[in-house]
């Protein structure tokens, strides 16, 4: 079981992606600053001093998009934020992962934290305890269009929160629960009061405030992108063995070169390069196959730096998000020192969406490049090596399949990089005529990594193996690497079933950072 570790502290502004890995997978406990509960109660003043005034704001006394126009009645603004609720649990497809759902709950509370959402302190106090007790709504992963905010999906959020819906509860990560880290489904309304957390009753605008968002997107781009950052990491290591199973030449990542062309990403990928290659016994002698190696080798800094960069472009715009006030209306003082509510479209996803597209197109071409240097380790005439890195080759196939796998990824991978953002389909009769697709493109950005990790898992069995055939020692770095994947996998003598194999290395990848 693991522990809660640390506090995250949410006030609606200074939230990052690590902190949201931190509760999402690290279990730690969530609270909300001081300023941020009072800023919530003044908020809420604003919407309770807009109902007693009688001005009509979309959203308090009226219905939802194409029916905004429709006047609801006072004794009817509570039984308007439930039906929003109910009505919008229209979600379908396998279930979020429990981290991504945490980092769904942690964002919401973040940007009611803000102080423009109207709602009362009991609606965010509710999500927190549940985040700290381990109550996990079950919130299907289709179902948003990304605009409107993540309406669906945020609502079977919501749906728990009242007491209703379905819950998993005790996972394991939280003291008490299940040993085997899997948690028990069961309905809401039983997990909240095994949890000992009393269900809301919604008051105006409370529904609202609790689905109009970008909540989901920004979750599954902000986990997407730190394991991008360490997968990106060991993916220069990877190739870097690649360069030595293959007796490249450390040229290419001179200084003065990147100097030459000084994108910041480039240059910081070549100093990589030299550090992970750093004491290598072959370059010592400057003895390279080659004059110049192809291009999969000579231009790791160019392809990986580039995918540096859109990685940090990416990880700007999600902490923007993840800190900004995403719902319609935003509750201010106006002129004359009178509650207003303000509707504009910052519940509209396209920051992200265009991101998360520009990341899965940045993270396909880890891939693209990994798959091509497995594909030169098994090629004789271009390594060098024994065919398909295996000595009996014709008796043992030796990795020659596993390159028919990264190549199969790597291909399936072109097709979910076509853009979600450039699509856009009318909703609500039209009165959300366009919209940013950007929760599609966040899952088909994690979906691409998720390929892209077992590629460079193949790369690194396949590099660690050209190895072998090698008398020279490599650097530090590549001979660390390579011991830590021989603590989990032999290297291959004859033929065996690998698909273990390339699980264990797709696991190390996750898990460890191979620069030491």
């Amino acid at each position: 079981m693991n522990q809660n570790v640390g506090t995250v502290v949410i006030d609606g502004n200074s939230l990052t992606i690590d902190m949201v890995k931190q509760v999402a997978r690290g279990g730690a406990k969530v609270t909300i600053s001081r300023r941020a509960k009072e800023a919530i109660v003044e908020s809420r003043k604003r919407v309770e001093e807009i109902i007693e005034s009688g001005r009509i704001t979309y959203g308090i006394q009226t219905g939802f998009g194409e029916l905004c126009n429709v006047r609801i009645s006072d004794k009817d603004i509570e039984n308007l934020q439930r039906n929003l609720i109910v009505s919008d649990v229209c979600g379908v497809g396998r279930p979020l992962s429990e981290d991504v759902v945490r980092a769904v709950m942690l964002l919401r509370a973040n940007a009611l934290a803000k102080g423009y959402s109207g709602c009362r302190p009991v609606i965010v106090d509710t999500l927190i305890e549940m985040l700290n007790k381990g109550v996990h709504p079950v919130i299907p992963e289709k179902g948003s269009v990304g605009a409107s905010g993540d309406l669906a999906p945020l609502a079977h959020m919501a749906l728990v929160m009242l007491g209703e819906g379905e819950a998993i509860y005790n996972s394991g990560r939280f003291p008490g629960g299940d040993a085997d880290g899997v948690g028990t489904w069961m309905p809401g309304r039983k997990a909240m009061k095994k949890a000992g957390i009393e269900p809301v009753v919604l008051k105006a605008k409370e529904g609202l405030s609790l689905i109009n968002g970008t909540q989901l997107m920004t979750a599954i781009g902000a986990l997407a992108c730190y394991d991008a950052s360490k997968l990106l990491d060991n993916a220069i290591v990877v190739g870097a063995m690649s360069l030595e199973a293959l007796q490249g030449n450390d040229s290419a990542f001179h200084p003065i070169l990147m100097e030459a062309r000084p994108h910041i990403g480039i240059k910081e990928v070549a100093g990589k390069m030299r550090q992970i290659l750093q004491g290598s016994e072959r370059l010592k002698k400057g003895t390279p196959l080659h004059v110049q190696d192809a291009y999969s080798i000579r231009c790791i800094p160019q392809v990986l730096g580039s995918v540096l960069d859109t990685l940090n472009y990416a990880k700007g715009v999600l902490e923007i998000e993840m800190n900004s006030a995403t719902d319609n209306p935003i509750i201010i003082l106006g002129h004359g020192g009178k509650s207003c509510g303000i509707s504009g479209g910052n519940f509209h996803g396209e920051p992200v969406a265009l991101a998360m597209d520009f990341l899965k197109i940045a993270l396909a071409e880890i891939g693209n490049i990994s798959e091509r240097r497995t594909a030169r380790l098994m090629d004789s005439k271009l390594s060098g090596l024994p065919p398909f890195l295996t000595k009996d080759s014709g008796l043992n196939n030796g990795f020659m399949v596993s390159q028919y796998t990264a190549a199969a990824l790597a291909s399936e991978n072109k097709i979910l990089c076509h853009p979600a953002s450039i699509d856009s389909i009318p909703t609500s009769a039209n009165q959300e005529d366009h919209v940013s697709m950007g929760t599609i493109a966040a899952r088909k950005a994690a979906e691409v990594l998720d390929n892209v990790r077992k590629i460079v898992a193949i790369e690194y069995l396949c590099a660690a193996q050209g190895l072998e055939f090698l008398e020279f020692r490599s650097s530090p770095v590549v001979e660390r690497a390579k011991g830590l994947l021989r603590d989990y996998v032999p290297p291959l003598v004859e033929d065996r079933v690998l698909s273990p194999d390339i699980l264990k290395a797709e696991e190390l990848l996750k898990n460890h950072d191979l620069m030491g």
